[in-house]
């Protein structure tokens, strides 16, 4: 077992060739081949969930688990899915975007389609399994809630962001259904509103980095008729779009705070603004032809970087945010009731 190359495929989305993928172990494949680097979003909705559940004295521990295994195999079961297809539909030929920043699985020779579809089928069958049983423990909410969440990883690639789809329906996942879904899921309450809004910003920093992929790409998808939200805007009128997304993330948190749902140590969160004011320079102005000076070797990932390198920032302050506004309603729970 390679756990240097676990650590790593976490971390970033390693470039490989052939004969080095030929001496990995499974699970490094795997890792590699889902590009798990990005999967920890989905890790920190579950765990956003948790917390939340944690807050109301709700937590089920079983559920939580049960919750984080499906989402996680469920998201890498999705991007198998949407290298097959793109790769099937020839979008991932001619040294397309998705080839440049990381190992393309099928273009790159690393598998075969019957392999794919092979780890595909079986990440997405443990993924249904721990539906099933939480669909089996909880009732009627969680089976739509696992059919909804099924038709976004089978119907993302196409046909949803081919339609200018893709963008809400990773803001709707990543938010609502996965945070407030699975806060539903693990404690049996209710439907809880003010859990989804909550959930949010996480959504919008997830959101955002897929816009940021998208405004990087347009040209390339533009030809290819593939018609994300930034081909539908235009880049100048996507970037400021993702730069709103971005801001209105810190709107909610205040508002959240003010309608006492978070106590003001989510204030925390504003330690991410001067990130936010660093990346400024490029979500305004359009993008080079060629790598700035000095610009970190992940071209040509650039406003995708900067969305990365933001949500990283904010991203962990919500999470120890969260951690900690829910400290301080259990020492002093009368004070914020």
């Amino acid at each position: 077992m390679n756990f240097s190359m676990w650590r790593k495929a976490l971390q970033i989305i390693p470039k490989i060739s052939k004969e080095e993928w030929d001496e990995l172990d499974l699970i490094s494949r795997w890792l590699i081949a889902t590009r798990a680097a990005v999967l920890v979003t989905t890790f920190m909705s579950a765990a956003i969930a948790g917390i939340f559940a944690f807050r109301v004295g709700e937590f089920d521990f079983l559920r939580w688990v049960l919750v984080t295994i499906g989402l996680y195999l469920a998201h890498g079961t999705n991007n198998f899915l949407n290298d097959y297809t793109d790769y099937i539909k020839g979008v991932d030929e001619d040294n397309y975007y998705r080839a440049q920043y990381g190992p393309h699985p099928l273009l790159h020779g690393l598998m075969t389609k019957k392999e794919i579809l092979t780890y595909a089928a079986i990440t997405g069958a443990i993924a249904a399994a721990c539906g099933i049983a939480l669909g089996i423990m909880r009732g009627e909410g969680t089976w739509i809630l696992m059919g909804v969440g099924a038709l976004f990883v089978l119907f993302y690639t196409y046909p949803l962001k081919y339609i200018a789809l893709g963008e809400l329906t990773v803001f709707l996942v990543w938010g609502p259904l996965m945070v407030a879904g699975g806060y539903y899921v693990i404690t049996g309450l209710p439907w809880d509103w003010t859990i989804a809004l909550a959930s949010l910003p996480h959504g919008v920093g997830v959101t955002s980095m897929l816009f940021g992929k998208h405004i990087d790409k347009l040209g390339q998808d533009k030809e290819l008729k593939i018609h994300t939200l930034p081909v539908v805007l235009g880049e100048t009128l996507a970037r400021w779009t993702m730069t709103a997304l971005l801001i209105v993330a810190y709107l909610i948190v205040i508002y959240l705070i003010l309608i006492k749902f978070f106590t003001p140590v989510m204030l925390l969160t504003l330690l991410a603004i001067p990130t936010l004011v660093e990346i400024w320079p490029i979500l305004a102005n359009p993008k080079p032809d060629e790598k700035p000076e000095g610009f970190p070797d992940v071209w040509p990932n650039y406003y995708v970087a900067a969305a990365f390198h933001h949500t990283r920032r904010f991203g962990g302050l919500f999470l120890i945010g969260i951690i900690l506004d829910t400290v301080v309603r259990l020492i002093w729970p009368v004070f914020w009731s």
